[in-house]
C-alpha cells in the first residue's frame, strides 16, 4: 500500500541527512524505563520525547512532551490554549470555560471532542469507542496530570486508525515522591463562582509507590444557565515484585453534570455573550476506567510490557434542540438521549536491543485486542419540564446497539546505520469488525421498526518510515511518511428506512501523513522545532441528496471526496539572560509558536434540492471547515529566584494568542445564517496573564487573568447539541490558587 512518496522521502533522507533526539544528556536517553522520568529535572515546560520510551519508538516522529509540573498557568479549568501553547498548530474549541469538554485538532482536522486523535490516559483508550465513536467526553483533571505526550501524524503505526496522532495524559503515580507519605492540597477560587478543591496523597514504601487524589469543581459559568459540577477520584499503585518485574493497577471514577446554555446568533455573541436562550438543557457523563499493567525486564537489552484496561461510561443529555430563535418554553418537548459504553482491551509490547554494524539497534513489536459495546437510546421523552431528568417516561424512538472487535499486530525497528543516521521502518496489520443492529423509528402501532443487522469487516496493513540525522550541539533533522486510516463511524452504518440509503460499497477513509523538520535544544539558551507537513485525506464520508424513480428525495451516504492539508509549524524558545554577556540573577524566557495551514478540498461532490430539482456541484478548492490558516501563540516570562527569605521564587508571565478566521461549513459560507449555525467564524486575539510565588515549605500562590482584555469571540458553530448556534468564548476571568504540600 506504500506509494511512490516513500522512495522520495528515502532519497531526501540520505541526500539531506536526517536526525534523532540527541537533546542534552540530562533529558535524552535511548531507552527510557518510565515516561515520568523524562524532563524531571528540567525547568522547561515543553520538551521532545526520547527515541524510545517503554516499548514505543518516537524517533523520527513529530512529537511534544508538555510538563505540567513546570507550567506557570492555573490548570483547574483545563485552559488548553495555555497548556499547549508550545505545541504549534493546535486548534482549540473554546466554548466551554468549565474545561469539562476539550476539543483539539490540527492540520485541518475537526476539533469535535478531539475525535481525530487517539486519546489515552496512561497508555489506554478513554474515548467512547476509538473506532466507531471516538469522542472524548472525559478528560482527566490537569492537576493530577504529570505530562501530556503528543505524537502528531505518524501515530497511526503504533496507536491504530486515526489521522491526528496521539494525545496521552500521563497521570502522577507517586514515583516522583521520595518519602513514605506526602499530602498535597490545592484550593482555587475564580470568577463566575468557580470553586475547585484538590487533595492528593502519595509516596513510596519499600517496593511500592502509590498515588491517589480526589477533586471537586463547581461554578455558575460565564453565561447564564451554565452551572456545572464535577467529582473525580483516582488511585494507582505499583509493586516491584522482583528487581526485574513490576505490577501496577489504577482506577478512576468521574462524574459530571453541567447545564448547557445553548448557542446564540452572531450579534448577541458580541453584544451580550453571557445571555442564554436555553435553560432546560443538561448533560452528564459518568465515566469509570481501570487498568492493570505488568512489566518485565529479563535482561538489560529486553523489555516486555502488557496491560489490560476497561471502561464503563454513560453519556446522557436532555434538552430542547430547536433552532435558537424558537423560544424554550415549558410546552416545548425536550429530547432525551443516553449512550452506554462498555469496553475492554489488552495490549502487549516488546522492545529489544541488539548489535549490528557495531552499533546498538532497537526492535519493537506489539499486539492488541479490543472490544467495545455501545447501547444508544435516542428520541426519548421525560415527564418533567425542567431539571436534569434522565428517566424516560415512554419508550425511546431510537434504540441501537453497536459492537466492535479489533485485533492488531505491529513492528518497528530503529536501524542505526551510522552513529548519526537512524532509519526507522514499521508496519501494522489491523482487523476491525463492526456490527450494528436495532431500530431508528417505530411503526404506527408503537412497535420498533427493526433494521437488518449491518456488519463491516476490514483487514488492512499500513506502513511507515521515519529517519533522523544527528547534528552537533543537540540538533537534528527528522522526517517521516506514514499511511493513515479511519474506519466508518457508527452513524454511517445504519440507514433510517425511507429517508436514508447507505452506499453498499462505502469505504473507510485512508490517506497519508508526512513531516520534514529540524529541531533540538542548544544548551540552556535555545529550543526550536521547525517543520513542514502534508496530510492527504481520501474517501471522506458525506451525504448526497438523490431522487428515486418516483421523484422522491432521499439522503445517500457515500464517499464524497478527498482533501489535502499542507503547512508549516514552528516553535522557538529563547532566554537571552542565559547568554554569557547577559547572564544575571533572573531569567527571561521568550517563545513563539506559529503554524500556517492550507487545508483544501481536492474533490468533494455535493448535491442540493431546489424548486427545479437537484443541483450537483463540487467543492474543489474550498477551505476545509474549522481549519484556520494562521495560529500564533507567543509569550514571555520573568523568573526571579529567591526574591527574599519568605519568597523562594517569583514568576510573571504573559501570553498572546491569535487564531485567524475560518469557515464553519464546507460551502465556505461568508454571511452568518439567521440561526447562527453557519457562516464565517471571525479571527480573534486573546491575552492571558499568570503569576506564581513559590513560598517556603513547598507552598505556592498563583494568580491568573484569562482573556485579560475581555475579548468577545467564538470558535464554534453548532448545528445540534450543545447549541444550536454560535458558541461564545469565555470572557475575562480571574483565578487564585493556593497549594500546600506536607
Amino acid at each position: 500500500m506504500m506509494n511512490g512518496r516513500i522512495g522520495f522521502w528515502l532519497a531526501c533522507l540520505f541526500a539531506t541527512p536526517s536526525v534523532a533526539q540527541n537533546l542534552d544528556s540530562s533529558i535524552h536517553v535511548e531507552y527510557m524505563s518510565e515516561i515520568a522520568l523524562v524532563g524531571a529535572k528540567q525547568a522547561r515546560d515543553a520538551l521532545f520525547l526520547p527515541e524510545v520510551v517503554g516499548t514505543k519508538i518516537n524517533a523520527g516522529k513529530k512529537n511534544s512532551l508538555v510538563i505540567l509540573d513546570n507550567a506557570n498557568a492555573i490548570v483547574v479549568n483545563n485552559s488548553m490554549r495555555q497548556l499547549l501553547a508550545k505545541v504549534p498548530g493546535m486548534h482549540i474549541w473554546e466554548s466551554d470555560g468549565s474545561g469539562i469538554q476539550i476539543g483539539i485538532a490540527h492540520r485541518g482536522l475537526s476539533p469535535n471532542r478531539s475525535w481525530e486523535f487517539n486519546i489515552r490516559q496512561n497508555g489506554y483508550d478513554i474515548a467512547a469507542d476509538p473506532f466507531g465513536y471516538p469522542e472524548a467526553y472525559y478528560n482527566p483533571q490537569m492537576q493530577a496530570v504529570q505530562r501530556i505526550q503528543i505524537l502528531k501524524g505518524a501515530g497511526s503505526l503504533q496507536y491504530g486508525p486515526q489521522f491526528g496522532g496521539l494525545i496521552n495524559y500521563i497521570m502522577k503515580d507517586g514515583s516522583h515522591i521520595e518519602k513514605p507519605l506526602e499530602i498535597s492540597t490545592d484550593q482555587t477560587w475564580g470568577s463566575y463562582g468557580l470553586r475547585n478543591q484538590f487533595l492528593s496523597l502519595g509516596g513510596q514504601q519499600r517496593n511500592v509507590h502509590y498515588y491517589a487524589f480526589v477533586d471537586s469543581r463547581s461554578g455558575q459559568g460565564f453565561r447564564a444557565n451554565a452551572a456545572y459540577e464535577t467529582q473525580t477520584a483516582f488511585a494507582t499503585a505499583s509493586w516491584k515484585l522482583t528487581p526485574e518485574m513490576s505490577l501496577g493497577a489504577e482506577f478512576m471514577q468521574y462524574t459530571m453534570l453541567s447545564q448547557q446554555p445553548g448557542g446564540l446568533i452572531d450579534s448577541l455573541v458580541f453584544s451580550d455573550p453571557q445571555r442564554s436562550e436555553r435553560s432546560r438543557n443538561w448533560f452528564s457523563t459518568p465515566w469509570k476506567t481501570a487498568q492493570i499493567k505488568w512489566q518485565w525486564d529479563p535482561s538489560n537489552q529486553t523489555r516486555i510490557q502488557a496491560h489490560v484496561f476497561g471502561l464503563s461510561a454513560d453519556r446522557k443529555s436532555i434538552g430542547f434542540l430547536g433552532q435558537i430563535q424558537q423560544p424554550d418554553t415549558a410546552q416545548a418537548q425536550r429530547e432525551l438521549a443516553i449512550d452506554l459504553y462498555r469496553n475492554w482491551g489488552s495490549e502487549a509490547g516488546l522492545a529489544h536491543q541488539y548489535s549490528w554494524l557495531g552499533l546498538k539497534q532497537t526492535f519493537t513489536a506489539g499486539v492488541r485486542y479490543y472490544q467495545g459495546l455501545t447501547d444508544r437510546s435516542q428520541k426519548g421523552r421525560v415527564s418533567s419540564v425542567e431539571g436534569p431528568d434522565f428517566n424516560p417516561s415512554q419508550p425511546y424512538g431510537v434504540g441501537l446497539t453497536f459492537f466492535t472487535q479489533n485485533a492488531a499486530l505491529f513492528a518497528e525497528n530503529v536501524f542505526r546505520l551510522t552513529p548519526r543516521l537512524l532509519l526507522i521502518p514499521g508496519i501494522r496489520s489491523e482487523w476491525i469488525q463492526s456490527t450494528a443492529n436495532g431500530y431508528q423509528n417505530r411503526l404506527p402501532d408503537g412497535q420498533p421498526n427493526w433494521l437488518p443487522e449491518s456488519q463491516q469487516t476490514r483487514r488492512f496493513t499500513i506502513a511507515a518510515i521515519s529517519a533522523e540525522w544527528h547534528l552537533n550541539n543537540g540538533l537534528e533533522v527528522y522526517a517521516n511518511h506514514s499511511q493513515a486510516y479511519r474506519p466508518i463511524l457508527f452513524s454511517d452504518m445504519l440507514a433510517n428506512p425511507g429517508s436514508v440509503v447507505i452506499d453498499s460499497e462505502l469505504r473507510d477513509a485512508s490517506g497519508t501523513n508526512s513531516d520534514l523538520g529540524f529541531r533540538g535544544i542548544w544548551g540552556s539558551l535555545l529550543m526550536l522545532d521547525l517543520s513542514v507537513y502534508r496530510l492527504q485525506y481520501n474517501n471522506r464520508m458525506g451525504s448526497l441528496t438523490q431522487m428515486d424513480d418516483q421523484g422522491n428525495f432521499y439522503t445517500y451516504k457515500t464517499n464524497v471526496g478527498q482533501s489535502l492539508a499542507r503547512g508549516f509549524e514552528s516553535l522557538i524558545e529563547f532566554d537571552p539572560m542565559r547568554t554569557d554577556w547577559l547572564r544575571g540573577r533572573f531569567q527571561l524566557p521568550l517563545f513563539i509558536s506559529y503554524a500556517w495551514n492550507q487545508a483544501q478540498y481536492q474533490d468533494y461532490r455535493y448535491s442540493t434540492k431546489t424548486s427545479s430539482g437537484l443541483v450537483f456541484g463540487n467543492l474543489q478548492g474550498n477551505q476545509i471547515e474549522n481549519a484556520p490558516k494562521h495560529i500564533l501563540r507567543t509569550g514571555a516570562s520573568v523568573v526571579v529566584p529567591r526574591v527574599e527569605k519568605s519568597i523562594q521564587n517569583l514568576e510573571l508571565g504573559v501570553q498572546y494568542s491569535y487564531v485567524s478566521e475560518t469557515y464553519s461549513d464546507a460551502n465556505n459560507t461568508q454571511t452568518s445564517s439567521p440561526n447562527g449555525q453557519t457562516g464565517l467564524i471571525p479571527s480573534y486575539s486573546l491575552w492571558d496573564i499568570n503569576a506564581k510565588l513559590d513560598l517556603p515549605r513547598q507552598a505556592y500562590l498563583k494568580l491568573a487573568i484569562q482573556n485579560a482584555t475581555d475579548a468577545r469571540y467564538f470558535t464554534r458553530r453548532a448545528g445540534g447539541y450543545p447549541g444550536p448556534g454560535a458558541m461564545p468564548g469565555e470572557g475575562r476571568s480571574v483565578l487564585i490558587s493556593l497549594g500546600i504540600t506536607l
